[in-house]
């Protein structure tokens, strides 16, 4: 560091030191972590773990090496991380259930489909598959470009040659800075046929290319039920999804007895999570349909499935099955990767092959300029050991009576210093007549292979069919049986299955129980007395309502939101529940006005604090999500203050100035959604309590213990929007109907 820097201090703006940084961990998170090689498919801790396995010499013909040896010249020489980030790396890449084409063949243990953790690295050991000797073919040719490592010791492939098509067959993941990556793995001799059919074809569409690979191909099997035209889309876009099933079969018993049999489960799935997952709900009893579940897997994926009764059927026990767990998961495709030129960008199946099929292009020109020049100094030592031969004898003068030979040599017999100098370092034994022979055999095949490569060098198409040879060759090494079979059944869309989900939950009554605090909490059968129920301290019972567990509760709030809750999803128990702000996002300002059942046939009359309101139908306050449905539409100051069945003819509603107005129902208009209309005017106040009711059947109040029916109602007769008169006598002084 320069003297005059020591000490010296450079105001910069807060916002533009952290933009620069910030940028510069996003590029480094982005290029050098998260995102793949296009061309190799691989991310740099790949590329670096199988290149220090090639220098170890850990090809498939060589023994096994500990894999703390190979962890430890990866973080030494090229990965200067933590020893576990490599090791983790080397033990997926090993894994049959996690790649689809393992590139470390391992032994010892490493990991299972369950989700346990691999041996410690010194327990362990690997070698380089097949697979990963392909991606590594031809990198001591000049294949590609190296570069300086970390401390600059060492050099480090900036990409493999990749003669496999490591990128599509194995897929990656990874999250950076701002993007992600999330490609699926597929078939290795579909890849071929379509990158074939590619090179046929320049303008091939994507179409076309899934006639040759026509989805992904994943290493624990499945079923993939994604729409074509979706899949082509996916593939067209680099953007989607796919739909991937569990394989499962009917396996018959005795006496009519039946269970089903999962063979295969969705990729990324932890098998024993996902028995976790089943007994959960079955003991929650959020699985009717489902009896009992057992793993009997050994090496083999075997979950059988027992039915509650014989009466079920099997696709409408997997249909419940497939919607609750995942035996039915969904594979994002996000084709974000880094371009030859370092670019990451969103590629299209078809970017993504012409990418590759360039860089292999790319290689063969590299290799073949690299072997052409390895020739051309071979003929050249080949035609002085030739010259020699033609003169043996003068050589030999040369040698004993000159004190200096290599320029007399070259004087004579008109050899260049690479010549004199192979001469000079001969043996005897090669001055034989048989090693003549043997020179010239080897001078005329490597003549002919030199002309070879130049016609293959001036001549684009014919190196494009060398290209299409060698993805034939590809294509049949790793398309053949076990490793090459596909995996992944591609089936049609699976039709509807109708499943009545009040059929899911064992229908049993209960009461739910509601605090004036908003905890809420289910309890089996009626509450004999109210008096025995227990709350949190300084907290009351709000309301009980009698339902069913397969009943949809309604939740009114002074938001004028509408939120559902499915009664089978309540906490049961005598504990005190849970807060109803869990269950839906109602804000604590908000109050519950009140908790009914959903009925099809049963519409609710809403109104608002300053007296306006409308008829809403029962479908209409159905909300799915957390966030509920807004229904009633405040204005400034304004909250929801009655929701009552509106079940009657005649609208009874009174303010709190105690004047009472009763107008027919059919003046009330009937709306999904919206501010409504003005029920009663007030000078000053607001409204009090309203009810829908018969008007043969009398108006009727609680007052104290008693009831009150009120028949004469004449005087309080009028038409919507109208101030009324004071209530009769007797009427209650909290202005409320009461229950």
């Amino acid at each position: 560091m320069p003297d005059d820097t020591i000490g010296h201090v450079q105001d910069t703006p807060l916002a533009d030191a952290l933009s620069e940084r910030y940028l510069a961990y996003a590029l480094s998170t982005i290029m050098s972590r998260s995102l793949p090689d296009v061309r190799d498919g691989l991310k740099p801790v790949h590329r670096r773990l199988i290149y220090a396995m090639h220098q170890l010499r850990l090809d498939p013909a060589a023994g096994f090496k500990k894999c703390a040896r190979v962890v430890g010249d990866v973080i030494g020489k090229f990965h200067p991380h933590g020893d576990a980030a490599v090791y983790d790396t080397l033990v997926r890449l090993a894994q049959d259930f996690a790649v689809r084409y393992p590139l470390v063949e391992g032994q010892g243990n490493f990991g299972n489909i369950d989700g346990d953790n691999a041996a410690a690295m010194r327990y362990t050991e690997a070698r380089l598959t097949a697979v990963a000797q392909a991606l590594l073919a031809g990198i001591d040719e000049d294949a590609v470009d190296f570069r300086p490592t970390y401390d600059g010791e060492e050099q480090e492939p900036v990409v493999l040659p990749g003669a496999f098509p490591n990128l599509l067959a194995n897929g990656a993941a990874g999250i950076a800075v701002g993007m992600a990556t999330s490609i699926p793995p597929h078939n290795a001799a579909e890849i071929c046929a379509a990158a074939i059919a590619l090179v046929h074809d320049p303008d091939a569409s994507t179409a076309t290319l899934l006639r040759h690979m026509p989805g992904p191909d994943f290493p624990t099997g499945g079923i993939l039920v994604e729409e074509p035209a979706a899949i082509e889309q996916a593939y067209e876009t680099g953007r989607g999804g796919f739909r991937l099933r569990a394989k499962w079969d009917v396996e018959r018993g005795k006496h009519g007895t039946w269970s089903i049999v999962v063979s295969e489960i969705p990729y990324q799935v932890q098998k024993a999570r996902l028995v976790e997952q089943i007994a959960e709900l079955l003991e929650q009893r959020k699985l009717p349909l489902l009896g009992n579940v057992r793993d009997e897997s050994t090496d083999v994926v075997r979950l059988v499935l027992e039915p509650k009764n014989r009466s079920v059927e099997a696709a409408v026990l997997m249909e419940t099955l497939f919607r609750a767990t995942p035996l039915e998961s969904r594979f994002p495709l996000n084709m974000n990767v880094l371009g030859a030129d370092r670019t990451p960008r969103v590629m299209g199946l078809r970017a993504v092959l012409r990418a590759w099929l360039d860089h292999r292009h790319a290689v063969l020109l590299r290799r073949s300029q690299h072997r052409l020049a390895a020739i051309e100094r071979r003929l050249e030592v080949l035609d002085g050991f030739l010259l020699v031969f033609l003169n043996l004898d003068e050589l030999i003068r040369i040698l004993r009576s000159e004190d200096e030979p290599k320029p007399v040599m070259m004087a004579t017999f008109g050899l260049t210093d690479v010549q004199a100098e192979a001469i000079l370092n001969m043996r005897l034994r090669s001055l034989r007549r048989l090693e003549e022979m043997e020179i010239r055999r080897e001078h005329k095949a490597l003549a002919r292979e030199r002309g070879e490569l130049r016609a293959l060098l001036g001549d684009e198409t014919r190196r494009w069919q060398r290209i299409e040879e060698e993805l034939q060759a590809t294509r049949t090494k790793f398309g053949a049986a076990p490793l090459g079979i596909r995996r992944t059944v591609l089936a049609a869309a699976p039709a509807a299955v109708e499943v009545d989900e009040a059929a899911l939950v064992e229908r049993e009554s209960i009461t739910v129980i509601l605090s004036e605090k908003g905890w809420i909490r289910a309890v089996r059968g009626a509450v004999a007395d109210e008096r025995e129920l227990k709350f949190k301290e300084g907290d009351r019972p709000h309301l009980l309502l009698a339902c069913e567990t397969t009943d949809r509760l309604c939740l009114f709030a002074s938001n004028g939101r509408a939120y559902t809750l499915r009664a089978a999803d309540l906490p049961r128990g005598r504990g005190d529940g849970q807060p109803v702000r869990l269950l839906v996002e109602l804000a604590n300002e908000d109050a519950i006005i009140t908790l009914f059942v959903l009925r099809d046939d049963a519409p609710h009359l809403v109104v608002s604090t300053s007296g306006r309101g409308f008829i809403v139908k029962a479908d209409d306050l159905l909300a799915e999500k957390r966030t509920g449905k807004q229904v009633l539409n405040l204005r400034a100051g304004e909250e929801a203050a009655i929701c009552v069945p509106a079940e009657g003819d005649h609208v009874a509603i009174v303010g709190r100035n105690r004047k009472l107005l009763i107008f027919p129902l059919d003046q009330m208009p009937v709306l999904a959604r919206g501010a409504g209309v003005m029920l009663q005017r007030y000078k000053e106040g607001g409204v009090a309590d309203a009810r829908v009711f018969r008007l043969a059947d009398g108006l009727s109040w609680k007052s104290g213990e008693r009831s009150r029916v009120e028949a004469h109602l004449r005087d309080w007769m009028g038409e919507r929007a109208q101030a009324g008169r004071l209530a009769p006598s007797g009427f209650p002084k909290s202005n409320r109907f009461g229950p």
